[in-house]
């Protein structure tokens, strides 16, 4: 069974057009053109990746579900107005307050890089997420920033066996399991959805892949013999209970397409 508490998160950037000025020289033309420019500037750096480096992303959304003693809640952290600073402290102070075990896909390898330099740039304090034991010694050998240790799970790392050849895109584990998957947009439409106001569609997005996360997180407990068959669905039921109760569209879509899969 599940103890403790577990809080999956997940984040949706955008490239940073103020830095890619501020490093490149890029003024006097748009962010459309700033952001062909800073993909250009990495293209001729790697030759054969546009993806922008992880320094250079900025935070548009952080979304999370929180499995606790209360039951499960999926939401997306602050509102449409909320600043990139506010996201992060909002994240960090979830996580002083709960003491989770983190639950991520591919976390390691693109979402905390990120969360880590843009705390940098906005001076966002978190002594307990960079807790490593030096003031609590329960944290030296279990803490968040070790790459294996389990306050902070990767799957997608976890499950490759850590091998960067054997990782797999969440999409599609969660079609192989039977998952909706990737509902709304794709991960490289999230600019454009930006750039037009977007941002509610990008949160609902940006919850749809916490979801996915959260489902293959309760599979993997399954396997590691944390829950059983029966404990698993009563986890399900507890996930489809939520969803039914928040009621909101693209939630209601999620359970939709989950529950149309199992009836086939």
């Amino acid at each position: 069974m599940l103890t403790g508490n577990t809080l999956v998160f997940d984040i949706e950037t955008v490239p940073d057009t103020a830095a890619g000025s501020r490093i490149w020289g890029l003024t006097g033309i748009g962010d459309d053109d700033q952001a062909k420019a800073m993909r250009a500037k990495r293209l001729e750096k790697t030759g054969y990746s546009d993806f922008i480096a992880h320094h250079l992303h900025r935070i548009v959304a952080i979304s999370a579900a929180l499995r606790s003693s209360d039951g499960f809640k999926i939401w997306s952290i602050g509102d449409t107005n909320s600043s990139e600073k506010e996201l992060l402290e909002r994240f960090f102070r979830g996580i002083e307050k709960f003491e989770p075990v983190l639950v991520s896909w591919n976390g390691a390898g693109f979402d905390l890089p990120v969360i880590h330099y843009r705390s940098l740039l906005h001076s966002v304090s978190a002594p307990r997420y960079w807790e490593v034991g030096d003031t609590d010694r329960t944290f030296r050998y279990n803490n968040f920033i070790s790459r294996f240790h389990w306050r902070h799970i990767d799957l997608m790392d976890v499950l490759s066996g850590f091998q960067p050849r054997a990782g797999a895109p969440l999409h599609e584990i969660a079609l192989l399991l039977g998952l909706p998957g990737k509902l709304g947009m794709k991960g490289s439409e999230v600019w454009d959805a930006y750039r037009s106001g977007q941002i509610d569609e990008i949160r609902n997005y940006c919850e749809t892949d916490v979801l996915n996360t959260y489902l293959i997180y309760l599979r993997f407990e399954q396997i590691r013999g944390n829950l059983t068959g029966t404990e698993l669905q009563r986890e399900y039921d507890r996930v489809r209970g939520a969803l039914r109760e928040e009621g909101f569209p693209h939630l209601l879509e999620f359970l939709e397409h989950w529950e149309s899969a199992h009836s086939n």
